[in-house]
């Protein structure tokens, strides 16, 4: 659906990455907590979801009535209130859809969640359906008319930037029937195919046996991705190898869902009047075409001396002339391979964001204190790692696949930020909470720049510190420089398929173009990686999402940078940002620190930060 009101709704915030499933035989990491979700309901078949669920529906209908082609009547102090009801409204509902989102991502594979979950969806978006006019409606009021109304309710003028955040979307929305028409189809068509990718994913099995065994055991697509980080390269080459060739089996499956989705989205676009193929979700994010174009261009240009030269340094490390692909995350020599037990990791995290901010540490220990984290890895659990707000009346949630390496500290760090800016964000109420993704990724990056420091600090040993910051530089390139040849795929096969569908050949071709480009000549791949596209959720889900992981990258670093030169005051600022949620654009944020991210110099200040990083790396001769 392209126009909708913005609230928070159910998202993965994933490591660009992605976590690696547990491998046979991981050590005894403690005692892992899993999150309890009664907090929002009780049960599938409670009482008290099934009184949401029919009561919502029903005041749904009773506000359509009530306000439906009224607004423009309406004073300011009654404006101000049919919203905070439309609020309210929105707050059950997504209550609602973060309890049966999250028992999904519990366990993908088991049918009747997955019945469950479906019909939840279909019965929301039904009751949804009698809310689209709110937002449509609003925003046919006039200019002039809506200015007065606000100017005249302080009631009102609390939900100023809401209004001026959807009527963002004026130029490309449709009719009321038209915009319900599409939300009820959406259920049949994007929401079913995201439904069979996520099956389809969850059920590939890999054969793959360990160097020195004729056992082959059937992995997982995320257990077999946890041996591209194996210290034993032909670990590495056979898992390589067998998800090409899996992926391979399936391409054509993947490319038809690519294809149908990309359709789906082409047509969106044309009757929403969107040019762009990334244009829908630049104006969600709240960013101009051209800060985007900005960004894009400033890491383009980046390639040569942050991946390629990166690469062909990591090449020589290991003795090559060239990298192969699977070998492109293969962990240093000297590189931490210690386990280290959930305990230990929690005390790492809050001590490093407790020696910024004690505020911070301590919102952040409260998800630890309650049953607020999904750690464990279980069979047919949702891979990767993701927090999510779920509504102000409640409490974010985090799911992660803890398997006790130094990067799963790092996404513990990482997802901790995105609940304590939603905790923070929170206080603004469910329609001013959301934050848009090119800063939701802000506390996330800072909270994972904060732990990494603390431990580099703590590390004297200078083979582990030069192998903590390579580690750095490659999460660095991975949601920097991948996540823009990632958008620029994405660019590729949207564009392309405005003209025709494309095959899974096409598609590869696309991935090898932007994999050629942008990690540089130093890697080298074979046959099997140009199917290696059909696995990325992003591209299903979201389309053009990825882009964010760079923008907050960027935006964090350069916000680092300013934490470093010790600017009294800045945790208070920081904190603030974080409380803003979606009240404030990024130039209205990021304006105290004297950062504007329309600057085109600003990007670069953030790619120096992973250049100086590689600098020091080739200075002390890693």
């Amino acid at each position: 659906m392209h126009h909708s009101a913005r609230r928070p709704a159910l998202h993965p915030f994933s490591a660009p990455e992605g976590q690696s499933a547990l491998a046979a035989g991981t050590p005894d990491l403690g005692n892992l907590p899993e999150w309890n979700l009664n907090d929002l309901y009780p049960g599938q078949g409670s009482a008290e979801l099934k009184q949401d669920l029919e009561g919502s529906d029903k005041d749904a209908r009773l506000f359509r009535e009530a306000y439906a082609g009224k607004l423009a009547t309406l004073d300011g102090d009654a404006l101000a209130a049919a919203i905070a009801e439309f609020e309210r409204l929105w707050e059950v509902l997504n209550r609602i859809g973060s309890y049966s989102g999250l028992m999904r991502a519990g366990d993908i594979t088991d049918g009747d969640i997955a019945r469950f979950a479906q019909g939840v969806s279909e019965k929301l978006t039904e009751t949804a359906s009698h809310l689209t006019f709110f937002t449509l409606e609003l925003n046919d009021l006039d200019d002039a008319a809506l200015a007065e109304k606000v100017a005249a309710s302080k009631a009102l003028a609390r939900y100023k930037p809401w209004l001026a955040d959807n009527r963002v979307f004026k130029p490309h929305q449709l009719s009321d029937e038209m915009t319900r028409f599409e939300s009820e189809l959406s259920l049949a068509g994007r929401g079913a195919w995201n439904r069979f990718f996520d099956e389809s994913i969850a059920r590939l099995r890999f054969p793959l046996a360990e160097p020195g065994s004729d056992t082959v055991k059937e992995l997982t697509l995320t257990e077999a991705s946890d041996w591209l980080s194996s210290t034993n390269r032909e670990k590495r080459k056979r898992a390589g190898e067998a998800i090409g060739k899996v992926l391979g089996e399936n391409v054509h499956t993947f490319a038809f869902v690519t294809n149908t989705l990309a359709k789906e989205k082409e047509i969106g676009d044309r009757w929403h009047r969107y040019e762009r193929v990334e244009a829908a979700r630049n104006r969600s994010n709240l960013v101009e075409d051209e800060v985007v174009d900005a960004l894009t261009e400033a890491v383009v240009s980046a390639y040569p001396r942050l991946s390629h030269r990166y690469y062909q340094m990591k090449a020589k490390w290991f003795g090559r002339d060239k990298l192969d692909y699977f070998d492109r995350n293969a962990p240093l020599p000297d590189e931490d391979e210690r386990i280290i037990p959930w305990a230990e990791a929690q005390s790492m995290v809050l001590d490093a964001y407790g020696r910024f901010s004690g505020e911070l540490a301590g919102v952040g220990k409260r998800f630890f204190d309650n049953a607020w984290i999904d750690a464990p890895v279980r069979p047919g659990k949702s891979p990767g790692a993701f927090a999510h707000p779920t509504v102000p009346g409640a409490h974010p949630y985090l799911l992660l696949n803890y398997q006790g390496r130094v990067r799963d500290v790092m996404t513990l760090a990482h997802e901790l930020g995105h609940g304590v800016h939603q905790v923070l964000a929170g206080g603004q109420g469910l329609l001013l909470a959301d934050t848009p993704l090119t800063l939701a990724e802000t506390a996330s990056v800072f909270g994972e720049m904060l732990t990494f420091q603390s431990l580099l600090a703590n590390t004297a040993d200078p083979s582990k510190r030069r192998a903590m910051l390579a580690g750095k530089v490659e999460d660095m390139l991975n949601t920097v420089v991948r996540q823009i040849a990632f958008f620029r795929f994405e660019q590729k096969v949207h564009n392309a398929r405005r003209k025709g569908e494309l095959s899974a050949e096409e598609i590869g071709a696309f991935w090898m173009e932007v994999q050629t480009e942008s990690l540089g000549p130093a890697l080298e791949f074979d046959e099997g990686y140009r199917n290696f596209w059909s696995y990325i959720p992003h591209f299903i889900h979201s389309p053009f999402y990825v882009y964010a992981y760079a923008f907050g990258d960027c935006l964090v670093n350069s916000l680092y940078a300013v934490y470093q030169e010790a600017e009294k005051g800045f945790a208070e600022k920081y904190l603030d940002l974080l409380r803003a949620g979606g009240s404030k654009r990024h130039k209205e944020l990021l304006a105290p620190f004297g950062l504007d991210a329309t600057d085109p110099s600003f990007w670069n200040k953030g790619l120096t930060v992973v250049e100086g990083l590689i600098d020091q790396l080739a200075a002390e001769g890693a």
